[in-house]
């Protein structure tokens, strides 16, 4: 059996973070009751006209910026015309002639080493709408709420050969974006996508095979399933004989297979011509040079300054700095408690297991940062054990911001009675005599499990380090 390798370009769709719509004013805000953010500019009313978002511009300029791209300094519309049920004008309005950006590239790192993937080019266009499948009914609803959202279009080159390749682009990719703060990349809520284009072909072979395209994945593991599943499915075919047809394909996680949906279209399907209802766009030196001056601080940069500035370790920073919103619950947790350290070993160990657990990714928390710094303030000031910080912090973690209300209401002051810890160690030595007796005869293991006795008939409420001496002076130390 021949060896095959996979070829592989994504289109990446990205939804803006704008507060309104690229050509009308309506409100870009996710959710809402349908069909109740729109207007007749977005729902393609006869007669209508658009007005193009000029931070629709700035967004796509940043992004280009960052990944290297030549800013196309004069660019313009295109109508791309198809009809979908849930894009009321029956053409969409994109770039194919003079995007925005293009001939970038982004550098990814896997277990194959470091590697630059092109950019073929980032172009702006509105999105459609969303249908919505009632089986009970046996009906086909339609919501134009998300007609006319901002998107950039990011199409790579066809540089990848492995799904992990993909995943570090995409990783990459997103990490850029929120930093820009171009887009929040939330996947479950689709302001992230991605529509992969494999095809295969014997390994030192130049030229590329069919390929097919599957559309709107919206999760990394989809993705890696999805890529090692159609690679499956193209290399049994040629292995059997048979043709692979160039098709949109649709990938049904449940079932791990993807099922074609029609004939991939090419640009000449669409029948594009220029936009007559927008002028072009003609982009002078001193407006890109101004988005570049207010470029912000990325990720690398942010953990070199992590590093000099707090004396964490490359690894931590890198930990920290690798998704956003991780980043800004730290910087902020710092700042409202003044011991970055302290909150750099919070947000790495608790807040990233507490996530895990719960299934959730960054740009879901709701862990307030101030919350955490307080929780951290207390810790070290001697006010909240560790253990009963664990407590008040799934509180803070599922939102609650009154750490100290909750800190009082629950009675989980730290012991400052000194009798209170006297108590407790003399009645921890005499239940576990011959603990006691281990520790003295040289046995130092021991001694965690004698703290944990008496942390625990002190209710985990007692200062550590206090009580660690306490027990020591009663050992003969």
């Amino acid at each position: 059996m021949a060896t095959y390798e996979m070829v592989i370009g994504l289109e990446v769709h990205v939804e803006l973070a704008t507060k309104t719509k690229i050509f009308c004013g309506c409100t870009t805000r996710f959710g809402g009751a349908p069909n109740t953010h729109t207007c007749p500019v977005c729902t393609g009313m006869p007669g209508t006209l658009p007005v193009i978002n000029r931070k629709v511009v700035e967004f796509a300029v940043a992004a280009g910026l960052a990944t290297n791209c030549e800013i196309t300094r004069y660019n313009k519309f295109d109508r791309k015309n198809y009809f979908y049920p849930d894009l009321p004008k029956a053409y969409q309005v994109s770039q194919l002639y003079l995007p925005i950006c293009r001939n970038g590239h982004v550098d990814i790192e896997t277990s194959a080493g470091k590697k630059a993937v092109g950019i073929h080019e980032i172009h702006m266009e509105e999105d459609a709408g969303k249908l919505m499948h009632d089986p009970w009914l046996d009906q086909t609803m339609v919501d134009y709420n998300r007609c006319g959202v901002p998107l950039l279009e990011i199409v790579s080159e066809p540089d990848m050969r492995s799904a992990e390749e993909v995943i570090a682009y995409l990783t990459t990719l997103r990490q850029t974006l929120q930093y820009l703060g171009v887009s929040d990349c939330k996947m479950q809520e689709g302001s992230l996508r991605a529509d992969v284009n494999l095809s295969v072909r014997p390994v030192g072979q130049q030229e590329l095979g069919t390929r097919t395209e599957m559309k709107n994945l919206n999760s990394f593991k989809a993705i890696a399933r999805a890529i090692e599943g159609e690679y499956r499915r193209q290399t049994e075919l040629i292995e059997d004989g048979k043709r692979v047809l160039q098709q949109t394909r649709r990938w049904d996680d449940n079932k791990g297979a993807s099922f074609a949906m029609r004939s991939k279209e090419n640009a000449q399907d669409y029948r594009y011509f220029p936009e007559p209802d927008l002028p072009p766009i003609s982009l002078t030196e001193e407006f890109i040079d101004g988005i570049r001056a207010r470029q912000p601080e990325m990720a690398q940069e942010k953990a070199e300054r992590y590093q000099r500035e707090f004396g964490l370790s490359a690894y931590d920073a890198s930990i920290l700095t690798s998704e956003k919103p991780v980043a800004d619950l730290f910087e902020q947790a710092a700042a409202a408690c003044g011991k970055p350290k302290d909150a750099a070993s919070w947000v790495m160990g608790e807040t990233m297991a507490m996530m895990k657990e719960k299934q959730i990714s960054s740009d879901m928390l709701t862990l307030a940062p101030a919350a955490l710094g307080r929780i951290i303030a207390l810790v070290s000031g001697g006010k909240l054990s560790r253990q009963s910080a664990r407590e008040v912090f799934a509180y803070a973690f599922d939102g609650g911001e009154d750490v100290e209300g909750y800190v009082k209401a629950h009675g989980l002051e730290i012991v400052a009675d000194d009798s209170a810890y006297e108590r407790a160690v003399d009645d921890v030595l005499a239940r576990c005599q011959k603990d006691a007796d281990a520790y003295r005869a040289g046995n130092q293991k021991v001694f965690g499990f004698l703290v944990g006795q008496t942390m625990k008939a002190l209710g985990g409420k007692a200062d550590a380090k206090k009580l660690g001496e306490l027990l020591r002076r009663r050992l003969g130390e």
